[in-house]
């Protein structure tokens, strides 16, 4: 096999979009689709091709990636698209899921003869946009030269979990590394709402923490978001954030984990959403913190007396 293939990606969102984007720039015929197409159809001028159904996405191609919403979408989709794929073509399955879906979705696969790649990728939009995503990988060894190619243009590191997808391995680090995301978000979120409330402008927290064992860069990052009140465009959506706070949640109960801070993390991601927030960056957790109203005033760094 030469080093392009036909890659089709079904689910053009913040992800999708920007995996599709950089798979076109590194050569690869790219069919797209979307169940809202207009959000697909901007990927023409970049040279995808728009598909009108997740069958026709798929005809031909070599290697089919998912990127939706969530476990039973994918399962929706490709039981749609399966039939239309040729036996021995490469799924890489990127889509954040539950573990009793990786089942499903490897079931799946199975009946229809492709070879799964659980998938996963750690990153939000900027680096998916840049190509800097890493994927988390497991899988056969002897397909993965096919799905090499597109890890490659999509991200820029792999990380190979395992040999057998249906043992999940990729999404189960994935699941780890995610709770400490939201973990921290939550955290940072009421770190600045705290602060608010009793009036403590928040440089000086920073100005308190700088360099030393309680400072890191992510802290920074989703502070800048709150700060500067840069919740649109979104890097990683309110509603994402809890649907995969939650898979965690379910994830440690499978294997008798509580999880206190991840359920208490997607309580707060379901109130910023029910606030109106939920599209808006994961960030925008910080409102969960205010009971009756947004915080009034010039943005959420000012202190109030």
């Amino acid at each position: 096999m030469t080093d392009t293939r036909t890659v089709a990606v079904l689910g053009t969102g913040i992800m999708g979009a920007a995996m599709a984007r950089n798979l076109v720039r590194a050569g690869h015929t790219v069919r797209v689709w979307n169940r809202t197409r207009a959000k697909a159809e901007p990927l023409a001028s970049d040279g995808a091709e728009v598909a009108g159904t997740p069958a026709e996405a798929v005809r031909d191609a070599d290697v089919v990636l998912t990127m939706l919403h969530d476990g039973g979408t994918v399962l929706d989709v490709m039981r749609e698209a399966a039939p239309a794929l040729r036996r021995g073509a490469a799924w890489a399955q990127s889509t954040t899921v539950g573990l009793e879906s990786v089942t499903e979705l490897a079931a799946l696969a199975g009946e229809h003869g492709l070879v799964l790649y659980d998938a996963p990728v750690l990153g939000t939009k900027q680096p998916a946009e840049a190509g800097q995503l890493t994927v988390l990988a497991a899988g056969p060894v002897e397909g993965r030269p096919a799905v090499t190619p597109v890890f490659e243009a999509v991200g820029a590191r792999t990380v190979w979990t395992g040999e057998d997808a249906a043992a999940a391995t990729a999404t189960r680090l994935k699941l780890v590394t995610n709770s400490w995301v939201v973990a921290v978000t939550a955290a940072t979120g009421e770190t600045l709402a705290l602060a608010k409330g009793l009036g403590v402008d928040p440089r000086d927290f920073f100005d308190l923490i700088a360099g030393g064992p309680l400072d890191m860069g992510y802290l920074h990052a989703k502070a800048g978001v709150i700060l500067e009140e840069r919740f649109l465009p979104p890097s990683f959506a309110v509603t994402t954030a809890e649907k995969d706070a939650r898979l965690i949640v379910r994830a440690g109960e499978l294997h008798g984990v509580r999880l206190d801070v991840a359920a208490a993390s997607a309580e707060r991601f379901a109130r910023a959403a029910a606030r109106g927030h939920g599209e808006e960056d994961m960030a925008a957790a910080y409102f969960a913190s205010f009971t009756d109203r947004d915080p009034a005033g010039a943005g959420p760094g000012q202190a109030e007396p």
